[in-house]
């Protein structure tokens, strides 16, 4: 891998800052705890909700990571969780495995139980109490398939309050990214931000990924990131130093509040890793 040659020393400093420390997204799939060995030791690792799981197994996956010493973010879907006494029993096992972090999405499940939304769920867990120090949202910079830019917005000022701050979807394009961060900033949202970007994973993992997780997801999925069949399932997979690159000025810039990445990394962990310790050696 060579030196990025469009980046000075100050771009350099501010791609390695929010690179050095990431946040890792694995899937609750059979294959996670042979791949988050790739990790390094105490890594924050955020595990998702899986429509064709249970929220059960999200937390069953977050507590043997705990167990291995990483620092772990279960995410909540608030259309998986089915009422207040069940969301009661899920802090309740977070504190009791002494996690106090959580992220939020609404979830792409069919709705099981009360709650339609991620602000919904936010309500609910601010009037039961909870232990939590950290809670993560989600951010659309590219829209939403079926939510308006207008109801997106909308939910984010709603969230604030209760949130720590907000990741990113997975998105190709870094002047998208910048005018939605700036857009954010105009429009009084002043959560700090993580940069959702795609870890390393070739074709046929990602293929095999995708029946898993089953096929009315990925469809969704795919409908949600634009440029992906063309930019990321392609022959030797997808390498992100280009978006890192282009992301360079906004994350140097203090207004912006980018305090980290989000990698999306498909259980892909090892080729993941192996990518980010050799690129940040480059910088």
């Amino acid at each position: 891998m060579t030196v990025p040659s469009g980046l000075d020393r100050a771009g350099r400093a501010a791609v390695r800052r929010i690179l050095e420390h990431p946040k890792f997204e694995v899937l609750p799939l059979k294959n996670v705890l042979d791949q988050v060995r790739w990790l390094p030791d105490g890594a924050t690792v955020s595990i998702t909700a899986s429509p064709t799981k249970t929220l059960e197994d999200t937390m069953d996956v977050a507590a043997e990571l705990r167990l291995r010493g990483f620092q772990v973010v279960p995410h909540l879907s608030a259309r998986m969780t089915h009422d207040k006494r069940h969301l009661a029993a899920l802090l309740g096992r977070m504190e009791q495995l002494e996690m106090s972090r959580v992220f939020l999405v609404g979830g792409d499940a069919p709705q099981r139980g009360i709650f339609p939304d991620a602000y919904s769920l936010l309500l609910a867990m601010d009037d039961l109490g909870h232990h939590l120090t950290e809670i993560g949202v989600t951010s659309y910079p590219e829209g939403h398939a079926v939510i308006s830019d207008d109801k997106l917005r909308q939910a984010l000022h709603d969230k604030q309050p209760f949130a720590s701050y907000l990741t990113t979807q997975m998105c190709f394009d870094a002047e998208a990214i910048g005018d939605f961060v700036s857009g954010c900033r105009a429009d009084g949202i002043t959560l700090p931000v993580r940069i959702g970007i795609p870890g390393v994973a070739d074709r046929l993992k990602l293929i095999q990924i995708s029946t898993r997780i089953g096929v009315g997801q990925s469809v969704r999925f795919l409908s949600k990131h634009r440029g992906l069949v063309t930019k990321f399932i392609k022959p030797g997979g997808y390498a992100p130093e280009d978006l890192l690159e282009g992301l360079a000025p906004l994350a140097d810039d203090p207004a912006a509040a980018i305090v980290g990445v989000h990698i999306y990394t498909f259980n892909q962990c090892e080729t993941t890793e192996r990518w980010r310790q050799e690129y940040l050696a480059t910088l």
